[in-house]
């Protein structure tokens, strides 16, 4: 027995019995206050986000005609990320360093009329839909929304027979 705790076995057993489940990772995108329900709207209109959850700040809503957003969870196909309004006393915000933005990979089977879309709401087409070739690629378009943050409509990728 002694020689099984030794071994790590014991501590193994503790770590199973002790397990962490987590429901879920959202990413959380912060854009500067009070551009938050802006950004919402884009991504409502652009890709068809459907609001889940919303939550003022609750220290700023009597200081301003428009609430600071402390976080809204979007939903796009069965994915989730937050949206929130970067203020100067955030303590969940990232570190600041020289890159900006995030990257979304958005995947569909109809990437020009969500392209298009995308477009009529704003966003800025880098790289417009292309295929990706006979061998096997995908079709796909790089987007630009207003607030910086890139945005890959892809095609699913296809599977070799």
């Amino acid at each position: 027995m002694a020689e099984e705790a030794h071994n790590g076995a014991g501590a193994e057993k503790e770590a199973t019995q002790n397990a962490v489940v987590f429901m879920a990772v959202k990413p959380q995108l912060f854009v500067k206050a009070p551009k938050a329900k802006d950004t919402v709207q884009f991504y409502k209109h652009a890709f068809g986000a459907e609001e889940v959850g919303r939550v003022n700040h609750p220290k700023r809503k009597a200081e301003q005609e428009t609430p600071l957003i402390l976080s809204v969870e979007l939903k796009i196909g069965s994915s989730i990320f937050v949206v929130s309004d970067l203020t100067d006393e955030d303590s969940t915000a990232p570190v600041k360093t020289s890159l900006t933005g995030y990257v979304f990979y958005l995947e569909t089977v109809d990437v020009n009329s969500a392209t298009a879309k995308a477009i009529a709401a704003g966003a800025i087409a880098e790289i417009k839909a292309e295929d990706g070739g006979a061998d096997g690629g995908r079709l796909g378009a790089k987007l630009i929304d207003p607030y910086g943050n890139v945005w890959l409509v892809c095609s699913p990728v296809k599977e070799s027979e």
